[in-house]
């Protein structure tokens, strides 16, 4: 299976303190809508067998969101949104445009929820979404980002309460949350290895990590090229047969900065993407990471 996230747009109707999808800078940028057609017609073609429209808050656009659902339905590809549920303020309203998500082909909804979301958003949209999905027969889940601090244990109590379906998944110190005061992380020694889902941006450059990869601003290091000067094909070729990439994927982040020489004690203090970012937006390590990401797979296996 491929999977994509498409950012149709980075516009969003709040501003959480934590986003990882844009930093301070307020521009957003949006796709047109033939040409967002046009990338998955491509897309598919190219063998994508899912996409997640993500980046900004989709629904902002909903008619453009339910046209693009309605076109991955006709390519057989598995859909999902993932949302801020801003729109699930009554039962009613919820149904409505749960219906019409449905209608269109929409497989599965993701649910955003954290203490830096629900600043702007009442929990009671949470729920809303999600029981409305359940109403129509849409697969759905929370996702409950956290920090795992004492702070959040409301947030989570209330998911329980309400019987709904969540996972948690760490807070990425990444775009907004670059610079957000946390913990000092000292535990066991992970291997950090990442999926690297691909992601596609408004402006059509194709990245090889959905997360944090195009802030890596100093070496682009997961740019893999614009989908509207290189084919899918091709693009998705490089994302495969890049030896670091794979290296990432296959031995792990805290393997690769050991082979560097970062200390061991010095590795288990940061989490999985600011690992990344210290290894690969530094254009020096990159360029070294590069020449040696082969030899390190060869040679770095059990």
């Amino acid at each position: 299976m491929r999977n994509i996230a498409f950012g149709y747009s980075t516009r969003c109707n709040i501003r959480c303190s934590h986003c990882v999808a844009v930093g301070e800078e307020l521009t957003t940028s949006k796709m047109e809508l033939q040409e967002a057609k046009e990338a998955i017609n491509e897309l598919a073609e190219a063998g994508i067998t899912g996409i997640s429209f993500t980046a900004g808050e989709p629904t902002i656009y909903a008619d453009d969101l339910l046209e693009l659902l309605s076109l991955c339905k006709s390519h057989s590809i598995f859909t999902r949104v993932v949302t801020n549920s801003s729109w699930a303020k009554d039962t009613v309203s919820t149904l409505s445009q749960l219906k019409a998500l449905k209608n269109s082909g929409l497989n599965q909804l993701r649910l955003s929820y954290s203490r830096w979301h629900q600043e702007h958003v009442p929990q009671e949209n949470v729920l809303n979404a999600a029981q409305g999905a359940i109403a129509c027969g849409i697969n759905y889940f929370v996702s409950f980002v956290t920090d795992f601090s004492e702070t959040d244990k409301n947030y989570e109590d209330y998911l329980r309460e309400n019987a709904l379906k969540f996972f948690p998944e760490p807070l990425i110190y990444s775009g907004r949350a670059k610079d957000y005061l946390k913990e000092k992380l000292f535990t066991d020694y992970q291997d950090n290895r990442c999926a690297m889902n691909l992601y596609l941006a408004p402006d059509f450059n194709l990245y090889a990590c959905c997360d944090a990869g195009n802030h890596f601003t100093k070496t682009n290091a997961f740019l893999l090229g614009n989908l509207q000067k290189d084919s899918a094909t091709e693009l998705f070729s490089k994302s495969d047969h890049n030896p670091l990439f794979n290296c990432i994927r296959n031995i792990g982040l805290s393997t690769i900065a050991s082979y560097t020489g970062m200390p061991s004690r010095e590795i288990i203090t940061y989490r999985k993407c600011e690992l990344c970012e210290k290894l690969l937006n530094e254009p020096q390590t990159f360029t070294t990471l590069n020449k040696q990401a082969p030899f390190m797979l060869q040679n770095l296996s059990r």
